[in-house]
């Protein structure tokens, strides 16, 4: 929702005028709009864009040095008049012509066409590009009938940057049609905007569902599918932006399979989403022989707070690319020139990836199976919880400790089991088990199980088969480490209040090691569950006060949950119920 307002026909205005004053020296305020700070040259072409609001930071975001001399700024979703067009570009003006760039809706086209004709009135050349890229609003052979979407960027820009190399009116002009008519992008929305002072969005999508093809005036989906996978999703975009790909040419005006690629969020998508579906548009486009340039991932043509991301490519030819390629300096768009070719480095190899273990006495390699086991059945365990685990960390803390705990579990049980194909012993089994627990999960709790399996390792060691008294002061000596490296002690509600009594018990406990773990893991869950009880002390909990009072500690409840499975004592039925009573 858009929350941050003062009067809704005031939104507009204000979220420009912001703009402006966040820009000083770089953005001027006009009627209807902007203009760049510093005149163009005389006689250069001015390149003048504009649509509605709504869609930051396309388009006043766009002027600068090497991009647009002006943006006409309309209200959220609506055309700018013609009177405000006419405005800019008699303001941007510079003695080269006007070429006047905008999407393709019905209100844009009406009004910069009428203020097309007012600025020719005055003795003003003026042309026009109506971008229409969305693959999904009409198909190939009525193209004329398209919208413009994230595809606004690419042609703009390379229209801007043919302005800055001093080509003439006719020339630029040229450059933008020709990057129209090789452009295309398709979207998905998970979710409608909301515009400023409604309550409710303007589309809803259920959840678990996309609307494909969608617009960016809070239009939904032209059809709703099943939402899949990113790399499903990101499939979907490019073969639908791929299904009408050009024919190869030669000559400086011929696509040699050679595209710009933009990856755009629509304003409520986190970044780090966007650029898992960059991942997999790179590897396919690379797969196909086709050489991605200058690729673009972020928020570049918004729609509000609309959750969602399209997929943009444009068919490069020489000419195209040169633009594309060349440097700009505006408010939110700035990149500097780039040589023709860039390669794609290849990683730099992991010093430590697939170092074969040291050499291990057999019954070190037993116990390391024993071990593997373990962390199975606790990744199993915790797996089964994440969920509960989650909802408890909510209390007081940012619940994603079940989501961090099983993938911890999960990568620490294929390490393990790794080692142990490669006759590992116990000591570097634990090792490298808490190597990729820490790795995995990241977070506090990475580290802190990290370090206590390491500590356990490196006291085990691979040169024996250990003995019940040396597993007991592998677990000391592995509660030190989080001791040590958390500064938590008992009482300040985290993993230690389980971790502590649970060593305590265990090496206090007499008979065989199976029985006096199995006592002492119930301790440990004992200890978890009277966390409920106080206040937290450490960690992001300590910041809410008593809010987590009468809820256990997510990280005890963990510790809890791995003792216990480790020596067979709770299956993964059992686990979410394990964790305890609900909050």
């Amino acid at each position: 929702m858009t929350q941050l307002v003062n009067h809704p026909d005031r939104f507009a205005d204000e979220a420009v005028d912001g703009l402006v004053a966040a820009h000083p020296g770089r953005l001027r305020r006009c009627r209807g709009g902007v203009v760049r700070a510093d005149p163009l040259p005389e006689g250069a072409v001015a390149v003048v864009l504009g649509g509605g609001s709504g869609h930051h930071p396309a388009f006043a975001g766009w002027v600068g040095d090497g991009f647009a001399a002006g943006a006409a700024c309309g209200g959220v979703f609506a055309s700018p008049s013609a009177r405000q067009i006419r405005s800019v570009a008699l303001a941007a003006h510079a003695g080269g012509g006007v070429l006047l760039g905008y999407g393709r809706y019905a209100g844009d086209v009406l009004h910069f066409g009428l203020a097309a004709e007012m600025l020719r009135a005055e003795g003003v050349d003026v042309r026009e590009v109506a971008v229409g890229d969305d693959v999904a609003s009409a198909p190939p052979e009525e193209a004329h009938r398209r919208r413009g979407i994230a595809g606004d960027l690419v042609v703009l820009k390379v229209a801007g940057a043919a302005a800055a190399a001093g080509l003439p009116l006719d020339a630029v002009e040229a450059l933008a049609h020709r990057a129209d008519a090789r452009t295309r992008t398709l979207g998905v929305a998970l979710s409608g905007c909301t515009l400023p002072g409604s309550r409710d969005p303007l589309f809803s999508v259920p959840r678990g569902r996309m609307g494909v093809g969608l617009g960016i005036h809070g239009e939904p989906g032209l059809e709703e599918r099943e939402l899949g996978t990113a790399d499903e999703v990101a499939d979907l975009l490019l073969d639908g932006v791929l299904a009408e790909e050009p024919a190869r040419g030669e000559g400086r005006q011929g696509y040699r399979g050679r595209v710009a690629v933009l990856v755009n969020g629509l304003g409520g998508s986190a970044r780090e989403e966007l650029l898992v579906l960059h991942r997999r548009v790179d590897e396919r486009l690379r797969a196909a022989g086709l050489v991605p340039v200058r690729p673009e991932v972020g928020e570049h043509v918004t729609s509000l707070d609309m959750v969602g991301a399209s997929l943009t490519l444009c068919f490069l030819d020489d000419e195209l690319e040169e633009h594309w390629r060349a440097a700009c300096d505006a408010p939110t768009y700035r990149r500097a020139a780039v040589p023709a070719e860039v390669t794609a480095l290849e990683p730099v190899p992991d010093r430590d990836e697939d170092a074969p273990p040291g050499p291990a006495a057999e019954g070190s390699r037993a116990a390391a199976d024993r071990a593997a086991a373990g962390v199975e059945a606790a990744r199993d365990v915790v797996v089964a919880a994440a969920d509960r685990l989650g909802e408890v960390d909510a209390v007081a803390g940012d619940g994603d400790h079940g989501i961090g705990m099983a993938r911890g579990l999960r990568a620490a049980a294929g390490a393990a089991r790794a080692a142990v194909d490669a006759r590992a012993g116990a000591g570097t089994t634990l090792a490298r088990a808490g190597e990729a627990w820490a790795e995995g999960a990241g977070g506090t709790s990475g580290a802190l199980w990290g370090a206590a399996l390491t500590a356990a390792g490196a006291a085990l060691g691979d040169d024996a088969a250990p003995g019940d008294e040396d597993v007991v002061a592998a677990v000391r000596a592995g509660a030190d480490a989080v001791l040590r490296l958390g500064g938590a002690r008992p009482g300040d509600k985290t993993m230690v209040d389980a971790l502590v009594p649970f060593v305590e018990a265990l090496g206090a406990g007499e008979g065989p090691l199976p029985e006096r773990w199995r006592a002492a893991a119930r301790t440990a869950a004992d200890a978890a569950q009277a966390t409920a009880g106080t206040s937290a002390a450490m960690g992001r909990a300590r910041t809410h006060g008593d809010r987590s009072l009468g809820t256990p500690d997510a990280g005890a409840l963990s510790l809890g949950l791995v003792v216990r499975a480790v020596v067979g004592d709770l299956a993964p039925a059992d686990a979410a119920a394990a964790a305890g009573a609900r909050p």
